[in-house]
């Protein structure tokens, strides 16, 4: 709510660059996107590789009592 209640602030004091911000953003967040999914995948073999070295201590520690 705030986001939108300074996106009209800056309508109102400057149109231009409220259009602009407007026009801009769906663009900017279509560009970052690729990014954000290497960045995803990165975690995701970094997850596998950490499992995959910890995978022997965890079956020498056997089932864990509840």
């Amino acid at each position: 709510m705030l986001t939108f209640l300074l996106w009209c602030l800056l309508l109102v004091l400057c149109w231009p660059l409220a259009l602009l911000a407007l026009v801009i953003y769906p663009l900017l967040w279509l560009f970052l996107l690729p990014f954000r999914l290497v960045g995803i995948v990165v975690t995701g073999v970094f997850d596998l590789l950490a499992a995959l070295i910890l995978l022997p201590a965890r079956i020498l520690r056997g089932p864990r009592a509840l």
